[in-house]
């Protein structure tokens, strides 16, 4: 994996513990998150899934599931997120500033046995941060790491 990447799937969450509804695209706003989406505020607005951290997770306990199952926003492709507190991502044309890695919670177990161990790795369950700018975001849009002069 690389510091580029592109986006693989977008969800929004309706409310905590909701449904996970796919899109196309979402509009994002500084300093709320993702329009539509139950988190809005704070430093978690947005969370972002490395789809081959995933596959490999849920492959280790013989689950498929797919990325939806996880609960993150955004699931990205070859592009590493470990480490990457503190940086700004630019997916598409929206910036975000990773605040921390995504800790897995019981609904992993929930969705199938030992998956929860498996995302417990270090940034293996993800990263989460603030949206910096107002722009619109989609799926096949690129996404890279370290972007702070964009």
């Amino acid at each position: 994996m690389s510091n580029v990447g592109r986006v693989e799937a977008i969800f929004l969450k309706r409310m905590k513990g909701g449904p996970m509804d796919p899109r196309e695209r979402v509009r994002a706003v500084a300093g709320r998150g993702l329009e539509g989406n139950a988190n809005q505020g704070g430093k978690r607005q947005v969370t972002i899934l490395s789809r081959e951290v995933w596959e490999a997770a849920t492959a280790a306990v013989s689950a498929a599931l797919p990325p939806s199952a996880r609960r993150a926003n955004v699931v990205v492709s070859g592009i590493d997120l470990t480490g990457s507190r503190g940086e700004v991502v630019q997916i598409g044309a929206v910036r975000i500033r990773i605040h921390g890695e995504t800790r897995p919670c019981e609904q992993m177990d929930e969705a199938a046995e030992g998956l929860r161990q498996q995302l417990a790795t270090p940034w293996a369950g993800g990263a989460y941060g603030e949206v910096l700018n107002d722009a619109e975001l989609a799926v096949g849009d690129s996404v890279v790491r370290g972007a702070e002069g964009c």
